[in-house]
């Protein structure tokens, strides 16, 4: 693509300059050559760039000048504007007012900062809510959520998309050709956060032609969703409305629920893209175009997005709800956590950036602790480590007033003192100067790492189907699939999170946690990404329903039995205060979350066993040998994933792939040409650096949130 482009742009210069016709081809190739290569838009020299969120319109414009100087000063190569500035931008309605906007923008020039502008979309003005009432969403209690917040808006209202669609138009005319405008960011982690779905008339409607649209007549859906059960046969579209369990004396249909998830997200896609597509028309190639989301927020499919040029996400870690590894895990959060989001946007589009990453301190968690000194450090290098492109503040000065006020920003609340964690931003920036130096992005990635790459398999129709019927009070699909993420971590292997459209012979490895949803296609791509040398992880609830949640009219899990070389499986789901035992190679392993009980054919090898109930002695593990490759079925999910990982473990031993063993909250990372050593355990950790190796930043020994970075010689 790349050289074609090329040739085409020459011939283009061969033309008359005036000529329009060639004008317009060229506009179309460049177009095309930023959409095939999102790394078009970032300069090579540079292994991340590191900005912080500014909001002008929250502060006296006397102060603009000095902060913006400041942000400069500092090292920061880029701002942050406007998400949340509809009511500044949009006064009363029609009377719009971009002037403040201007300055702001003039003054990112100024001082050689570069922005990020966004369009205003999760705070509808007040003007605009109280005219039309009907533009906002309704939660699952049927209360219509008012002005006072964000998201609070309906994305299903035709009527809000007038007015977003006017101020995303009217942004795109006047900032479409700044050269001082790097890239645009669309709406603010879209979602509905706590209410997270939207029972609203407008959802209602859209979720019935989203339906016709899917089924074509109402026959097809009466006989997916299975309406003959407790009579809920409908005569037409017209009839149906959104499943709330609120509304209802027992469960809703689970397939009703399921389409409603893919709606929704559909829903949060056609926002978001339809926004993207008003930019395009607009600005200029070279401007580039993203959302932000949250890695974790289930009801938006990053997925359903990949028609923006990338995608960025949001990461908090240490606000109580993560505890992270040992003592002073709460400082720091999860070695996985930045690392899992790394490696889920990463390979959608190729590349990703980290929109708005904890600051410090912050005010909305479950307990707001002070970070591990060095964690904010720590966490911007793992960022790095993971590929990314820039990373982003938020925010630059602590708000002294609003929703905000306890959480941190680079400056104190006076303004012009840097605050403790905004030292570790500022330190990061100065090191990143010396690291460009030694950067080298051609760099190929070594063999070792090539060997034991691995991809996770992972599509959200799963996880909601699970979600909605999980079977056990335990049952937590992210928290499975984490257990094999955070092995493969342990093992240093390189990761990537992807969806059905990859091509799977690109990986050694691939595991497919929990896929409880599949078809035909989908096992016989696996057998014979197997047959071809590849090695097949299933594990438990794989392959018991159809696309659409429908059990086999089958012996239970029927699509993979051939291929796991089993007879039957059948589950036990233990409660919480007992502890079952499986055994594997001599050693003990506890498990009560899901336990698939297997009964292997001849052909296949027993891994492990339970060692109590009443199916002692029966399969918990099964391996086996196809064509070129394996394939291993893990039946037992576990707490402390103690057990995966041996298993994981011993498939790479097999497989003759030389891997690490890393304490529990140690990682070592690679990413173009640079090794990182990351420390989020509560102890000292002797990270392996070869011998040979020369240490960039950092030593060996690290103690809790350091970080290590070296070359190999």
């Amino acid at each position: 693509m790349q050289q074609i482009n090329q040739i085409l742009k020459i011939f283009y210069y061969s033309l008359i300059q005036s000529n329009k016709t060639a004008a317009v081809i060229m506009l179309l190739l460049s177009q095309m050559s930023f959409s095939q290569n999102p790394e078009a838009f970032f300069n090579k020299k540079d292994p991340m760039l590191v900005g912080s969120y500014y909001y002008p319109e929250q502060w006296p414009e006397a102060d603009w000048e000095r902060d913006i100087k400041k942000m400069s000063e500092l090292g920061f190569e880029f701002t942050h504007y406007g998400e949340f500035a509809w009511s500044t931008m949009e006064p009363e309605e029609g009377k719009y007012n971009f002037e403040w906007l201007d300055k702001a923008v003039a003054l990112a020039e100024k001082y050689h900062l570069k922005v990020v502008l966004c369009t205003p979309t999760p705070t509808p003005p007040v003007w605009l809510t109280q005219k039309h009432p009907d533009i906002l969403m309704v939660n699952a209690e049927g209360r219509t959520i008012q002005h006072g917040a964000r998201q609070q808006a309906s994305w299903s209202s035709k009527t809000y998309e007038q007015y977003w669609s006017k101020i995303v138009t009217l942004l795109a005319k006047r900032y479409g050709s700044n050269k001082t405008v790097w890239g645009w960011q669309i709406d603010n982690e879209p979602s509905h956060y706590g209410a997270s779905f939207d029972y609203s008339e407008n959802a209602q409607i859209s979720y019935r032609e989203w339906l016709r649209s899917k089924y074509k007549n109402i026959e097809n859906l009466n006989k997916v969703w299975g309406n003959s059960f407790w009579s809920q046969a409908y005569n037409n579209f017209e009839q149906i409305r959104i499943p709330n369990q609120k509304e209802l004396v027992q469960q809703a249909n689970p397939h009703a629920i399921l389409d409603f998830k893919r709606f929704t997200a559909d829903e949060a896609a056609r926002f978001i893209i339809s926004q993207k597509n008003i930019l395009r028309k607009y600005i200029k190639p070279a401007q580039w175009v993203t959302t932000n989301l949250m890695p974790l927020h289930s009801a938006v499919d990053p997925l359903r997005m990949k028609d923006l040029d990338f995608q960025t996400y949001t990461k908090y870690l240490a606000e109580g709800y993560d505890l992270g590894q040992g003592v002073q895990g709460f400082r720091m959060g999860s070695a996985a956590s930045i690392g899992f989001s790394n490696d889920f946007f990463r390979p959608i589009n190729g590349v990703s950036g980290v929109m708005e990453l904890q600051p410090g301190q912050v005010n909305w968690g479950l307990f707001n602790p002070q970070t591990m000194p060095g964690a904010v450090r720590m966490w911007m290098y793992h960022v790095m480590s993971g590929g990314n492109k820039f990373v982003c503040n938020y925010r630059f000065r602590q708000p002294l007033s609003g929703g905000e006020q306890y959480h941190y920003g680079i400056m104190k609340t006076d303004g012009i003192t840097v605050s403790r964690s905004g030292n570790e931003y500022i330190k990061v920036i100065k090191e990143l100067k010396e690291l460009r130096t030694a950067y080298k992005p051609e760099v190929k990635t070594p063999e070792a790492l090539l060997k034991r790459k691995t991809a996770v398999l992972y599509n959200p129709d799963n996880r909601w189907e699970m979600e909605y019927q999980p079977q056990t009070n335990q049952w937590d699909y992210m928290a499975h699939a984490g257990r094999y993420y955070k092995a493969l971590k342990s093992f240093g292997a390189p990761v990537d999170v992807i969806d059905e459209s990859k091509d799977f012979s690109d990986y050694p490895f691939l595991i497919a946690p929990a896929y409880q949803l599949l078809d035909e296609k989908l096992t016989a791509r696996w057998k014979t990404y197997v047959e071809n040398g590849g090695h097949l992880v299933l594990t438990c609830r794989t392959g018991q329903k159809d696309r659409e949640a429908h059990l086999w009219e089958a012996v239970f899990q029927k699509p993979i039995l051939e291929l796991i070389a089993a007879e039957e499986i059948y589950f036990d789901l233990l409660p919480v205060s007992l502890m079952g035992k499986v055994k594997m190679d001599k050693n003990f392993y506890d498990w009560n979350n899901w336990g698939d009980i297997i009964t292997p054919k001849n052909n296949t090898v027993v891994w492990a066993e339970y060692d109590d109930q009443f199916y002692k002695d029966k399969a918990a593990v099964l391996h086996r040998q196809l064509g070129k490759g394996t394939v291993t079925y893990i039946g037992a999910d576990t707490d402390d994933g103690k057990l995966e990982r041996q298993v994981l473990n011993k498939i790479f031993k097999k497989a003759e792939v030389p891997v690490l063993s890393l304490p529990e909250g140690v990682l070592v990372e690679y990413s173009n040409g640079f090794w990182f050593g990351l420390n989020y355990s509560s102890e000292n950790q002797e990270i392996p650096v070869p011998e040979k190796a020369k240490i960039l930043i950092g030593q060996k020994n690290l103690k809790p949130a350091e970080v290590v970075i070296w070359q190999e010689q």
